[in-house]
């Protein structure tokens, strides 16, 4: 039977894991609020934005009358030869099957396009280093190249996550539009965690170029939490006291979309083709910039739904060591007794 003192050396090693691990699962709590109320505040310009198109779409011409072929490049549609994937991932562990997931799907992406050149942006730490790993670093290709078909990583953006602003996404989705525009690539394709609420979202990657319709997301590949996960962040989220109903934003949306709605002719300072052409971009931009916001909430409920498993492993394990403890305990003072009555019958 092990020595007592080794016992209890390791309930003491628990016990203080499972008081790091309970303050992570805090303090993980705590940012995912932040990071939902930062993704609540976007939500207002990213409709309006997103409802301005929607009324531009039905007042200028999107498409050329004779040929019917869309006049901005972001909505010219081609053959899928040369395709963007921009992987979103976290910068630290600790978060369960968070990262493990989006490199599965981007995993299962890659095989479902194999024999086409594929070129990824990693974003994260996480993502750079597993994909950094399985292919090699390559330059942007461009329209006329003739280099066979391959998978390479040609971005990284690490250690940008922890403080999320819009220059970020904004960087990002300048530097897709003016590839796609010029013919470098064909389709660009966003793959990152959908987060609604702690037990509402979903792993999916979506189309983000060429843009099929105003303010319609084109999921292509989608993974939902099984019951058993969605049952674990359940309990995490009672425990942090973290609402797990997404926010009603059900007047806001309506308010907004009434101005794509609302029969009006409106005046525009610009022409309508020319305030379509500048406010598309932009649209893009806020699509890159509401999947980072969702990631890194969906990053810091994974955690804590982690933090909150191992906190509970931790307590299991300290009550089984406390009980193997006692039983040493008791079967040394047992001992001892037989030992002492032993002794004492042999001296009479």
């Amino acid at each position: 039977m092990a020595n007592i003192l080794d016992i209890r050396r390791r309930i003491r090693s628990v016990t203080n894991t499972r008081q790091i691990t309970k303050a992570m699962k805090m303090v993980s709590a705590a940012k995912l609020r932040r990071a939902q109320e930062r993704a609540l505040a976007a939500r207002p310009y990213a409709q309006m934005l997103t409802n301005v198109l929607k009324s531009l779409v039905s007042r200028a011409e999107i498409y050329d009358p004779e040929t019917g072929e869309p006049r901005h490049p972001l909505l010219a549609k081609r053959d899928e030869r040369n395709i963007l994937l921009i992987v979103v991932t976290g910068d630290k562990g600790l978060a369960g099957a968070f990262n493990s997931n989006i490199l599965k799907a981007a995993m299962q992406f890659l095989a479902v396009k194999a024999g086409k050149n594929i070129e990824i942006e990693a974003i994260g730490r996480r993502g750079r280093d597993f994909l950094g790993r399985r292919f090699a670093a390559a330059a942007p290709r461009t329209a006329d190249s003739q280099a066979p078909a391959a998978t390479s990583v040609i971005h990284e953006q690490v250690g940008v996550l922890g403080k999320l602003d819009y220059s970020l996404a904004g960087g990002t989705a300048e530097r897709v539009i003016q590839r796609y525009a010029a013919g470098d690539i064909d389709a660009v394709y966003l793959l990152y965690n959908e987060f609604k609420s702690v037990i509402a979202q979903r792993l999916i990657v979506e189309q983000l170029l060429p843009i099929s319709e105003i303010g319609v997301v084109d999921v292509q590949q989608a993974t939902e939490l099984t019951q058993k996960e969605r049952k674990r962040a359940q309990e995490a989220a009672k425990k942090a006291g973290v609402g797990m109903r997404p926010p009603d934003t059900h007047d806001m949306d309506e308010a907004a979309a009434h101005f794509a709605t609302a029969e009006v002719d409106y005046i525009y300072e610009q022409p309508a083709d020319e305030l379509f052409s500048s406010l598309l971009p932009k649209y893009v931009g806020i699509q890159i910039f509401h999947a980072l916001q969702e990631s890194v909430a969906a990053e810091h409920a994974a955690r804590m739904t982690a933090m909150e498993a191992a906190t509970s492993n931790a307590t299991d394990m300290i009550d089984s060591l406390t009980l193997v403890m006692n039983r040493a305990r008791q079967a040394k003072i047992t001992k001892e007794i037989i030992e002492i009555v032993s002794g004492a019958a042999a001296a009479q």
